[in-house]
């Protein structure tokens, strides 16, 4: 298969979520943890599962970054990946992280302008500077300078801070490559969450 079809999570095969039985323990309690939160698996989990030391090792990077105490928001972490996804035009990362910025933010519209142009973001001038630095490590790295750290740190960023800035930049930016070739299609559900208001509980 060269290209993806509207039921093929990419141009690789990927195990059936509904049949995980081959895959190794921890691999298959992961995915089934977060269908269980998501409601869905994310063809992310899909698609890194053929390869479970590849899998192991990308979330171990992905937790150790997203989920430490730090310096930036959630919100934040995520409008990093968001905007750098969409520098590096990565459908499937611009789609998943969108929509997780939107639940975090409460922002239907944040995500969409991220993707297209940061610089016209309803953001704080704390995280269009967070930003600019972001892409620029995603576009420039080798021009970042002693300006660029002087920048953040005018805004309230230390240097761990600026250390999560790159990281988290520089692990999508392998995210996005590998989702780019393989042909990485979004979750539908991934389109609407976060836009509309939920339904509320009865």
């Amino acid at each position: 298969m060269s290209e993806t079809n509207s039921q093929t999570p990419c141009r690789y095969p990927t195990p059936d979520p509904a049949d995980l039985g081959a895959l190794p323990d921890d691999v298959r309690q992961r995915i089934l943890e977060v269908q269980e939160k998501a409601g869905f698996v994310p063809n992310v989990f899909l698609a890194l599962a053929r390869r479970p030391d590849e899998f192991r090792a990308f979330l171990a990077y992905h937790d150790a970054l997203l989920l430490r105490e730090s310096g930036l928001s959630k919100g934040e972490r995520e409008m990093i990946i968001v905007a750098t996804s969409g520098a590096n035009q990565c459908l499937y990362c611009v789609v998943a992280h969108g929509a997780i910025l939107r639940v975090y933010e409460k922002a239907p519209r944040l995500a969409d302008q991220l993707a297209t142009n940061y610089r016209k973001a309803d953001i704080t001038p704390r995280q269009h500077a967070m930003l600019d630095f972001a892409l620029k490590v995603c576009l420039r790295s080798a021009e970042v300078g002693e300006d660029d750290y002087s920048a953040l740190h005018a805004h309230g960023f230390d240097d761990e801070d600026i250390w999560d800035i790159t990281s988290i930049t520089a692990l999508f930016g392998l995210s996005n490559r590998l989702a780019n070739t393989i042909s990485l299609r979004p979750n539908d559900e991934f389109y609407l969450l976060g836009r509309l208001p939920r339904p509320a509980k009865p």
